[in-house]
């Protein structure tokens, strides 16, 4: 594996690469047939080049779980990233130790009943771009079909800088929710583990335990709890801390992992 780091200097792919002893090369190195680690949907067209041509790639981007303030992370610092083999999202279930998870120390919330609102989370703009999608019309089309399916009034949270998400997190506006809708957000994740049901439009991490058609609004599957457990625990394999990022724990499950994302 090769890390490509933008202008060499993007911090964690840097960090990755030198915990795990990996050279590090600007974009410009050809790395035609090679295994290679990028970060960013930034990337995108290279990511289509490599799925294109089959050609092996790891991608990293935020973590699913641990990056908001808790006793784990008090000062709420972007400390957990997830790394994809030949795909942006852990979109399946894979039996998994339930150590990593534990270590987490997230709860997993029971089923909440008696919301009001439909919370609505705007995807950002990379993933508008990735994905061929504008903001704007892609907004009032879900809203058009949200109501297609319910009365109930749409609370939409908007794509925020990372100080104001931590300021006014994705739990204050769940609180009270029926459901969450959204594209592609990580949200999708948070909404399933806080108990609110949801529904995904684009590929996301959460789509094992999320519902796809807006026709279900009102009547969301119910998951067994253990069911979104074996869910968690895979999550949990597939994103690292960034001590393990600099001490190759990270790159060492990734070469034990016979299973891939």
């Amino acid at each position: 594996m090769i890390c490509l780091s933008k202008n060499l200097s993007d911090e964690y792919i840097n960090m990755f690469a030198r915990g795990s002893k990996l050279p590090i090369y600007d974009y410009d190195y050809n790395h035609s047939g090679k295994e290679i680690l990028i970060r960013s949907l930034a990337k995108r067209k290279l990511i289509w080049k490599c799925i294109e041509e089959q050609q092996t790639f790891y991608y990293m981007d935020s973590g699913y779980v641990g990056n908001y303030k808790s006793d784990i992370n008090p000062n709420g610092w972007k400390l957990y990233h997830r790394i994809v083999k030949n795909g942006l999202q852990h979109d399946t279930i894979i039996e998994r130790p339930s150590d990593r998870w534990e270590k987490l120390k997230t709860k997993i919330h029971a089923r909440k009943k008696g919301g009001n609102h439909i919370l609505l989370v705007t995807p950002s703009e990379k993933p508008c771009k990735f994905y061929g999608i504008d903001l704007e019309q892609w907004k009032q089309d879900t809203i058009d079909q949200i109501k297609m399916y319910t009365d109930r009034p749409i609370v939409i949270r908007e794509k925020q800088p990372r100080f104001q998400r931590l300021r006014r997190t994705i739990y204050d506006d769940l609180d009270n929710a029926h459901a969450l809708v959204t594209y592609n957000s990580i949200a999708a994740v948070e909404s399933v583990l806080y108990g609110i049901p949801a529904f995904t439009l684009a590929p996301t991490a959460a789509d094992p335990v999320a519902n796809k058609n807006l026709w279900d609004l009102e009547k969301p599957q119910h998951l067994d709890k253990y069911y979104i457990y074996s869910w968690a625990c895979h999550l949990a394999y597939g994103q690292f801390h960034i001590d393990e990022f600099k001490n190759g724990t990270a790159h060492r499950i990734l070469l034990e992992d016979k299973y891939g994302n």
